[in-house]
């Protein structure tokens, strides 16, 4: 990999990740953040297909492999798996970061990753290490918000955004909850369940998105289950911004040329929307 330097010479994570939303908005669509997993199907094809979105990309959640990935579908947890065993580790993920910063890629990246490899790390050198790197913030799925206030503090020190999950399960007292302690945007679940391509997503998800919007001035990006540009557009009509991860890596893993798969996949979302 190439030299190391720290992408802290612009934007902080939590201003990038601003930009990033006011940007589409003042474009008038939704902001696009494809899914991809560090390291799948091996380290270098990875950096080269996140490199080759990056320009159709408002955002990038980068996939940490971790061996029980609870919120996630056969697709992410195959590719997770073989990234596993391709020798990945939460010490390489960061170290990926850093060269896609090398690479010249400035969109906002937000790691998504689960708690315990966080916690084996140390939450305080993670988050350090995490924005040294060139993160912008951070998903984790399996850390409910009432346990989260250490990380979210740490996350906010290093001018990192922490990410919370809204799902169509969520009651009323619980949503508030969410959003007293979001920042950067809030996750919208389309779907209960794990993530996932799906053919027909919920009628009742622009009412639910609404709700959410109401109840706070961040952006509500909309994520699981989205497969299609079709989709894409569909839902860029009334969220923020639009996640699509298994969907990609099913093109990806289809093709020969497995960068130029990514991107073709991820400028066709992009039209999409600008239409």
């Amino acid at each position: 990999m190439s030299e190391q330097i720290s992408s802290r010479q612009w934007e902080s994570g939590l201003e990038s990740i601003a930009s990033a939303f006011s940007h589409a908005l003042s474009t008038q669509r939704a902001a696009l953040m494809p899914y991809f997993t560090l390291g799948y199907p091996d380290p270098e094809t990875s950096l080269d297909v996140i490199e080759a979105i990056a320009p159709f990309s408002d955002l990038i959640e980068l996939g940490v492999p971790f061996s029980d990935p609870i919120a996630d579908g056969p697709t992410i947890q195959r590719s997770t798996q073989q990234a596993i065993e391709a020798g990945i580790t939460t010490t390489v993920c960061l170290e990926m970061v850093r060269e896609l910063r090398s690479r010249d890629v400035r969109v906002p990246l937000l790691l998504m990753g689960y708690y315990n490899p966080i916690l084996a790390y140390g939450e305080e050198r993670y988050i350090i290490d995490l924005a040294d790197a060139g993160a912008d913030g951070l998903i984790v799925p399996d850390l409910p918000p009432e346990e989260a206030d250490n990380l979210r503090n740490r996350s906010m020190e290093s001018g990192l955004a922490l990410i919370n999950f809204v799902a169509p399960t969520s009651n009323m007292e619980r949503i508030q909850l969410i959003i007293s302690k979001a920042s950067g945007f809030i996750y919208m679940v389309s779907v209960t369940g794990v993530t996932g391509a799906r053919r027909q997503l919920s009628a009742e998800l622009s009412n639910f998105v609404s709700d959410i919007k109401a109840q706070t001035d961040l952006p509500v990006a909309v994520g699981f289950g989205i497969s299609s540009a079709d989709q894409a557009a569909s839902i860029g009509e009334f969220a923020d911004g639009v996640i699509v991860g298994s969907a990609l890596i099913n093109a990806v893993d289809e093709a020969e040329d497995k960068p130029a798969a990514g991107l073709t996949f991820v400028s066709q979302l992009r039209k999409a929307l600008e239409l």
